[in-house]
């Protein structure tokens, strides 16, 4: 039986140790399968085979963490749909020291801090001596965190000072100090190492601190404890950037709705909104939910949520997003999603999932970490007594170095360069309409050589236009008027082309009378007194002869991939008109721009080789045409064979085959289900120069990610050194371990303001 998958947002996990000993603590719990813990997100999801998720819940909140379940449990080998998690669970397990029994009427509940879709499971009792775990949505500076940080500040504030004045107690005095911070360290050191984690940073402060007391350096100590709680808090600052950068698109969301009833409007929250309510959206406000536009047309701003610059023009059934913007007329919408999985809400959700998904790099320093912290402590340990040992020299000195070295030590700042770097990137890649599926996807395309694209609806627009139009008799407007009263009863695409064109031109279509379909020929009818006949070439030359001059213009159009039909009135040809399936505007710049960065461009399409290379050689790419789905996954893997890394760019559906098979698949839409749920990547807004931008993104989070690395190891290695020497001592290595930290997640926050 597979494995059920079940989602928790954890609070108050800001630091790479918080992710490491969640994750230690649940998958040591029987039934547990796997774990995955994403810090930037702040999620945690839980594969298990009848494991008990309020002992799962317990474990977490012993640690110090509130969590909270969301709406996400699936069967995690069927693709199953999600399915709500339970409402509220009754067997609460609460923070450690809470040993009460509680009230579990819901009346006068205060739901404010609870999810939308289901109640907190635990929230730790807050304790001025717990981790400071305990999130809020406030400012920083109103965080658990800060406020024990501050305590500890203002102690050791007041101890200098009586230590002034009462010299003889100066140890006892820093020693109250610091057992203001450390004793919330100690206690969640001990929780750690039961849970699985005995090599924590808390493990590595408290050992660090108490030694100094014991050697004489309480008042150093002290200075320790409170930069070490100063540093955590800098750290949650800096993860919370990290975080809101994601979820702050769910305020794009307007919070009321106008329903439209009974002939008036009545305002209701969004989120109650309901698949089939009509809304009414004014000029100027947020849409407040995905739908089709009943009513009305103008121009809708999609940027907050695509990024595309220019607003796009919304019509009676076109789809529009929630949190864009209604230009300057009002319109009626249909919903067509609830709130809980309208566009932002998958973007948020897709998202958070995609960083818990562990890049190859960082599954590889997690493994590091493991050894490297434990053989930290057999260095610090050597160092504290082999000098003392075997050469005579002072135990205090040498145990000071090594107390030093295990703060030195910490993997912290190791641990976190990697995933932070990944979230940003992540973050900002989704803000700019580029949906990344996990850090090893974004980890893959770094290497991505080749691309292969499919034509339709990728490269191209997805449906014909009116590309020429040419009268052999009277003029174009009166014979795209006329095609038009043939065809305004179709609803086949060339047929919504040539009514498309008519109607931009602000033509007036003259009424037809006995119109018809005639089977693979074209359609026929009569305006005013004449008798009309559309439809191709050969159907029109067997009805009526055609010049050579005409037959030689036909033959350029079908050269250039172009379908024509022939316009016949009374047994004479009147004109030709022209359709092709163009290509996107920003095509052949994306195309250009991947083949600057040394990348083989290639399209694959089921459509005939004509037209295939017409468009092909528009854009300047290698054609491969006449191709079933399986031609498609075999030439993807003639390419692989090649050596070469292959993306490939389609719309998710036809080409699943090879979507599958290559390195990376990347799904072309608008933000619909198949660009958000199937492939590895999705570019929303459909612009192909998105996926050179996406490749680019991926090089540069990999480039910060390198710089992580070599900042956090290049600092030990200088702290270490000088540590050894006697040029630095306790203070210089707790701002070793915590400043790296900090820089490390500042470096990755740069992202953030990259233009994707």
């Amino acid at each position: 039986m597979p494995a059920t998958k079940t989602r928790y947002r954890i609070e108050g996990m800001d630091c790479a140790s918080c992710a490491l000993k969640i994750e230690t603590a649940v998958r040591r719990l029987d039934g547990v399968a796997d774990v995955s813990v994403a810090v930037a997100a702040g999620t945690m999801t839980v594969a298990h085979d009848g494991a008990d998720l309020v002992l799962v819940a317990k474990r977490v909140a012993g640690l110090g963490y509130g969590i909270f379940p969301l709406p996400t449990t699936t069967k995690a080998a069927t693709g199953a749909p999600a399915a709500p998690a339970h409402a509220h669970d009754h067997a609460h397990a609460h923070g450690p020291g809470c040993g009460h029994d509680h009230d579990h009427s819901h009346e006068g509940h205060d739901h404010k801090r609870h999810d939308h879709h289901a109640a907190a499971v635990v929230a730790p009792a807050p304790s001025a001596h717990d981790h400071a775990h305990l999130a809020g949505d406030g400012p920083w500076w109103t965080s658990g965190k800060a406020r024990l940080a501050l305590v500890c500040g203002a102690a050791l504030a007041v101890a200098y000072g009586l230590g002034h004045f009462f010299p003889a107690l100066d140890p006892w005095i820093f020693i109250a100090a610091l057992s203001l911070g450390l004793i919330p360290i100690a206690r969640r050191a001990v929780m750690a190492g039961l849970a699985g984690t005995p090599f924590s940073i808390e493990t590595l402060m408290t050992i660090a601190a108490i030694g100094a007391v014991i050697i004489g350096a309480s008042e150093e100590a002290a200075a320790v404890v409170f930069l070490f709680l100063v540093g955590e808090l800098l750290e949650g600052v800096a993860a919370g950037r990290a975080r809101n950068s994601i979820r702050a698109l769910t305020a794009l969301v307007p919070k009321t709705a106008r329903l439209v009833e009974g002939g008036g409007t009545r305002e209701v929250p969004a989120e109650s909104l309901t698949i089939g309510d009509v809304i009414l959206v004014r000029p100027g406000e947020r849409i407040p939910a995905d739908g089709a536009v009943l009513e009305g047309a103008g121009s809708v701003n999609e940027a907050p949520v695509t990024g595309e610059s220019v607003p796009v023009a919304k019509q009676a059934g076109d789809a529009v997003f929630a949190g864009t913007v209604n230009g300057e007329a009002a319109l009626t919408i249909r919903a067509t999603t609830t709130p809980s999985d309208n566009t932002i809400a998958r973007v948020v959700r897709l998202v958070e999932e995609a960083q818990e998904s562990k890049a190859p790099t960082e599954r590889f320093i997690d493994r590091f970490a493991r050894w490297y912290t434990p053989f930290v402590v057999v260095l610090a340990a050597l160092v504290a007594v082999v000098p003392p040992l075997l050469f005579g020299a002072g135990w205090d000195e040498w145990i000071y170095k090594g107390l030093a070295l295990l703060l030195i030590g910490c993997p912290c700042a190791l641990v976190i360069s990697t995933p932070a770097a990944i979230a940003a990137g992540l973050a900002v890649g989704a803000r700019r309409g580029l949906l990344i599926k996990g850090g090893a996807v974004l980890e893959t395309l770094r290497t991505i050589n080749a691309v292969a694209f499919d034509k339709t609806g990728t490269l191209t627009q997805g449906k014909p236009e009116v590309t020429d139009i040419l009268a052999f008799e009277g003029d174009e407007d009166g014979l795209l008027a006329r095609a038009a009263a043939l065809e305004s009863g179709s609803t086949h695409p060339l047929a919504n082309a040539i009514l498309g064109e008519a109607a931009a031109r602000g033509l007036a279509v003259p009424p037809v009378r006995e119109a018809g379909a005639l089977g693979g020929q074209g359609v026929s009818g009569i305006v005013g007194s004449a008798a009309l006949f559309l439809g191709s070439p050969k159907a029109a030359a067997a009805r009526a002869p055609l010049s050579d001059e005409q037959s030689a213009a036909i033959t350029a159009l079908n050269a250039a991939g172009k379908t024509v039909a022939v316009l016949l009135a009374d047994g004479r040809a009147q004109g030709l008109i022209a359709l092709r399936d163009e290509p996107r505007a920003d095509a052949r710049a994306g195309i250009d721009a991947l083949k600057a960065d040394g990348i083989r461009t290639l399209m694959l399409t089921g459509d005939n080789e004509r037209t295939a290379r017409a468009i092909g050689a528009d854009l300047g790419i290698e054609v491969r045409a006449g191709l079933m789905p399986a031609d498609k996954q075999r030439i993807i893997g003639e390419l692989q064979r090649e050596g070469l890394k292959v993306a490939k760019v389609g719309d998710g559906i036809n080409d699943a085959p090879a979507l599958a098979a290559a390195n990376v698949g990347i799904a072309m839409g608008g933000g619909t289900d198949v660009a958000l749920e199937t492939a590895d990547a999705a570019v929303l807004h459909g612009r192909v120069a998105d996926v050179a931008a996406m490749i680019a993104l991926s090089r540069a989070t990999m480039g910060n990610i390198h710089q992580n690395i070599t900042l956090a190891l290049g600092l030990k290695a200088v702290f270490l050194v000088t540590t050894l020497i006697g040029l630095t001592g306790l203070w210089p290595a707790i701002l070793a371990d915590t400043g790296a930290t900090v820089l490390v997640t500042a470096n990755a926050l740069r992202l953030l303001g990259r233009k994707a």
